[in-house]
């Protein structure tokens, strides 16, 4: 059985925000889905997807079964300690209905499923409260960042930032549509694009990221700039396999220190 394989974001955050980022090594998922799949909804086996998240529990020794939410490419920031702890565990199917999630509460889990799309992680200063978005072209141009920054109730500059692993711009190439959403926005997002010989734009997805943060004041922004496309052996990409599995960036709060 080949060990699980997870990055652990390098940021200033408080010692009691924990976090992580699995990648797709350590799992018993076969096929397009080898082999740590966390997803329900793709395709695979629904027993090997629970031994799987049973194995990201063990492994990382968290507090409590993550809040796996059903993602939409939406803005909605659900409020995690709105909810009973048994919610947690809910089918993916019925899993409420969220691109990002807020907690206050140690211990409450809070996860976000991918495999291209960026996974942004958010912690207030005084470790106070965490966050966490999916953010897709789609729920990033429509303000999922704003939203999120804005749940937290206190000004962008007490908020530390972690971008995590997501398909880079050498190969996420969009139409013009995806770059005029962006620009209508803000004048700035067209340095995020670069034509290509196809007349089509390479989109640098961590750039408007960046971008968005900084306009809000999140000034300690950090990250993992590596490709999901590109590490096929560390990564799930719908891009570039369209049926495939997903990997899940996670954070909560421990106690105090």
């Amino acid at each position: 059985m080949s060990s699980l394989a997870l990055l652990l974001p390098k940021w200033p955050a408080p010692r009691r925000v924990r976090a992580a980022f699995t990648l797709r090594a350590g799992g018993v998922s076969d096929g397009p889905y080898a082999s740590l799949n966390l997803g329900r909804h793709v395709g695979d086996d629904a027993l090997a997807v629970a031994e799987n998240r049973r194995r990201v529990i063990s492994a990382l020794q968290l507090p409590s079964e993550p809040l796996w939410l059903t993602q939409v490419h939406g803005t909605t920031v659900l409020e995690a300690d709105s909810l009973p702890a048994a919610e947690s565990a809910l089918p993916g199917d019925t899993a409420p209905s969220a691109d990002a999630a807020l907690t206050r509460r140690r211990g409450r889990v809070l996860a976000v499923q991918l495999a291209d799309c960026l996974p942004v992680l958010l912690a207030q200063r005084d470790g106070d409260a965490v966050a966490i978005a999916h953010a897709g072209w789609r729920g990033l141009a429509a303000g999922v960042l704003e939203a999120t920054v804005a749940a937290f109730d206190v000004a962008g500059a007490e908020l530390h930032a972690w971008l995590g692993p997501a398909i880079g711009p050498d190969h996420f190439e969009v139409g013009d549509e995806v770059r005029a959403a962006f620009c209508a926005h803000a004048a700035e997002a067209a340095s995020a694009f670069v034509r290509n010989v196809h007349g089509r734009w390479q989109c640098n997805l961590r750039q408007l990221a960046h971008q968005r943060l900084y306009a809000l004041g999140v000034n300690s922004i950090h990250g993992e700039p590596r490709c999901t496309f590109s590490e096929s052996d560390a990564f799930y990409s719908f891009r570039r396999d369209g049926v495939t599995g997903r990997m899940a960036a996670l954070i909560w709060l421990g106690d105090p220190s």
